[in-house]
């Protein structure tokens, strides 16, 4: 059941070139001279890359059903993370590199969300924001202000070391974006 581009939505999620690619955003031009066509913004769920790509109006694709199936974080193992299925409590291992870099950020019993279509997994997303707790860091000496610019690095329960404000210490818990890295905010306790 083909669709045609004047039933595009975004979210939605086709085959093309043999991988599933997802609309981020569409937009129908109809210029002055010539033919409609549509331009597009697609994500290749199973790598992340971004594309721009041009259909003319009426061209047809072959859309896919993308489901999101919800799992939890267990632990590590070796190299690997084990996750298990909380629909059917299945245990499954996945490699730490199909995360990327976000994988260093895992808490347990954190949800992740992995996003099928039919029986093979396409991609997985963890959630943007984190918060977890200081459990390594240089002590603040007096004169490190709030409002500076210098940062120190911190270890987090997770594993990982990012850059904080000098004021941060051991115990606080601070909230972190998963895509980026960076310190966001001190939660209040």
């Amino acid at each position: 059941m083909a669709v045609d581009t004047s039933d595009f939505k975004n979210g939605m999620a086709f085959n093309m070139d043999g991988d599933v690619y997802q609309i981020l955003e569409f937009q129908h031009v109809k210029p002055g001279k010539g033919g409609a066509f549509v331009r597009t913004r697609l994500k290749k769920l199973k790598t992340g890359s971004v594309i721009e790509k041009t259909f003319r109006s009426g061209e047809k694709v072959d859309p896919v059903f993308v489901e999101k199936v919800e799992y939890q974080f267990l632990y590590r193992q070796g190299n690997e993370i084990i996750l298990m299925d909380l629909d059917s409590y299945e245990q499954i291992p996945i490699g730490e590199n199909v995360l990327g870099d976000a994988a260093k950020f895992l808490k347990e019993e954190m949800k992740i969300m992995a996003i099928t279509a039919g029986e093979e997994v396409l991609g997985w997303e963890i959630p943007a924001f984190v918060e977890l707790e200081i459990t390594q860091t240089d002590p603040g000496f007096k004169g490190d202000t709030v409002s500076g610019s210098s940062t120190k690095p911190a270890t987090l329960e997770s594993g990982a070391i990012v850059q904080v404000p000098y004021h941060l210490k051991e115990g606080d818990v601070i909230k972190v974006d998963t895509r980026s890295g960076e310190y966001l905010e001190r939660i209040k306790k």
